[in-house]
């Protein structure tokens, strides 16, 4: 049993990576599934997509590696985070689409809670905005609009969950209802203080406990898949949103440590430790992940249009093919134009918040055109990052280095310049990259291993089954790919970051 089954529910696909003995890809199968907008700024996923090209991604990696399934000593799960899903108890059918975290759809029930007064209790226990990214606004709009769903809920018959959940709802046949503590933190419902759900937040929004699942350690016992499924019962030992997945996969294990992450959104993470540290700035305040029933928190900064844009460029523009032709767009653009794309299609996140602002683009020429897309596309990637680094500094100390008491004698230091440490699939384009380390003014580091979201969730599992190091081996092991170091001058970087904030204000301001 030498092998770690990773499954990484996305956003846009499913994935499976086969890990062996020594945490090296063996294999890995990928499946995309069909989006939908049923309204403007509504994202939805069909559950049945979700499970069916999971299954589907697990056995076709099994398959196309010849691993048996015998040899395979546990599985992990890292899934995209705030997704809603509520199914019935019996049947397992879920009684309305997925819910999908960019969703924007509550917005005004958001708004009426603020007015209410009610967002300081949310962000004290939960240490959360109230904003409509989060799960809890999201399932009670669904037991609002499915009829009958609230009573069926209170009644025991239907049952809320992340991704994860459903997905080992799924896998073990219904006889686990869990999820983990970096998902449950992220649905605005778990106090991370006390590291259980919120009776008092679930009140506020009418949501019945009966359906909320049991909170375990990222590298606990999630139960045993089906025998059918696989051939052999598989114990699932590891879960982690996918953030916190990255997070552990990048072994940003000691406080001041800080990774960020490129996927459909971008998702910036820094250890703060044992202290859960309130950010004055809309910033997240989470947890990293939990081992041994011991939290670790980390403030979050969330951005939700990273990849989405380049998909937006092949999707929406029809510009490009595939992906990897915005590099050489970019470079062949005319920077002397000075194009800015704000996008915020579902708004903007930290440290804006704002739901109703939309995407805009600004400084067109007669001369514009996909290449210079393109280049706006990629570099606002680095602008939203640089805003949300911004912030984080500026919870710490308004200048130069600063220390934070994280108990006992021990400190956190958060530099000016922190190395940042990337992953997700916008890290593998170089010119992005030495973009981000320019207008961030810092080094940038890219892992030998890019695929960190399923390596952290695989090491958990493999950890919980004894056949991986323990965690300061596994640190010891990260190793550098490559570093970009900043070569833009202060002059240039400060009249770029001048440009972006005035786009971004105005675009705020419509």
């Amino acid at each position: 049993m030498s092998h770690i089954l990773a499954i990484d529910q996305g956003t846009t696909s499913s994935r499976a990576i086969l890990f062996d003995a020594k945490m090296r890809i063996a294999g890995s199968a990928q499946e995309e599934f069909a989006q939908y907008y049923p309204a403007s700024g509504w994202v939805e996923h069909d559950p049945s997509d979700l499970w069916s090209t999971v299954a589907g991604t697990c056995r076709a990696v099994i398959e196309k590696t010849g691993v048996d399934a015998v040899d395979i000593a546990a599985i992990g799960i890292t899934n995209q985070r705030e997704t809603v899903v509520v199914w019935d108890r019996i049947t397992g059918q879920p009684i309305h689409n997925a819910i999908v975290w960019q969703d924007r759809r509550t917005s005004d029930t958001c708004h009426s809670l603020k007015a209410d007064g009610h967002e300081e209790i949310v962000t004290a226990r939960t240490g959360l905005l109230l904003d409509p990214y989060f799960s809890a606004t999201k399932l009670k709009w669904i037991l609002d609009h499915v009829d009958g769903a609230r009573d069926r809920a209170k009644n025991g018959e239907l049952l809320f969950g992340t991704v994860d959940s459903f997905l080992i709802w799924k896998l073990t046949g219904g006889a686990s209802h869990v999820t983990d503590a970096t998902n449950a933190c992220r649905t605005m419902l778990y106090d991370i203080h006390k590291g259980r759900w919120s009776t008092t937040i679930a009140a506020l929004l009418d949501i019945p406990m009966e359906m909320l699942p049991e909170v375990r350690d990222c590298a606990a016992d999630f139960g045993m898949t089906r025998p059918d499924l696989f051939g052999r019962e598989i114990p699932i030992l590891g879960v982690a949103g996918d953030q916190q997945a990255a997070t552990v996969g990048q072994a940003c294990f000691a406080p001041g440590m800080l990774k960020s992450t490129y996927g459909t959104g971008c998702f910036a993470l820094l250890n703060t430790g044992s202290t859960p540290v309130r950010s004055t700035n809309r910033m997240l305040t989470t947890i990293a992940y939990q081992l041994d029933g011991v939290p670790t928190y980390a403030l979050e900064g969330s951005i939700f249009i990273a990849g989405a844009v380049v998909q937006w460029l092949r999707d929406g523009l029809k510009i490009i093919r595939e992906a990897k032709e915005t590099q050489a767009l970019a470079e062949a653009a005319d920077a002397g134009q000075g194009v800015i794309m704000v996008p915020a299609f579902t708004g903007l996140g930290a440290p804006y918040w704002n739901a109703e602002c939309r995407g805009a683009v600004y400084g067109l020429t007669r001369n514009s055109g996909p290449a210079e897309f393109a280049r706006a596309a990629l570099e606002s990637v680095g602008y939203q990052t640089r805003d949300l680094l911004t912030a984080m500094q500026a919870d710490w100390s308004d200048s130069g280095d600063a220390t934070q008491d994280i108990g006992g004698n021990a400190t956190l230091k958060f530099d000016r310049n922190p190395t940042l440490r990337v992953d997700g699939g916008m890290s593998a384009s170089d010119w992005t990259m030495q973009f981000l380390s320019d207008i961030i003014g810092a080094p940038v580091d890219r892992p030998q291993v890019l695929e960190t979201t399923a390596l952290g969730v695989a090491w958990l599992a493999g950890m919980r089954a004894g056949i991986y190091p323990d965690q300061a081996e596994f640190a010891a092991d990260w190793a550098l790919e490559r570093r970009f170091e900043p070569a833009m001058d202060s002059t240039t970087r400060e009249a770029k970051v001048a440009r972006w904030s005035r786009a971004v204000q105005a675009t705020l301001s419509v």
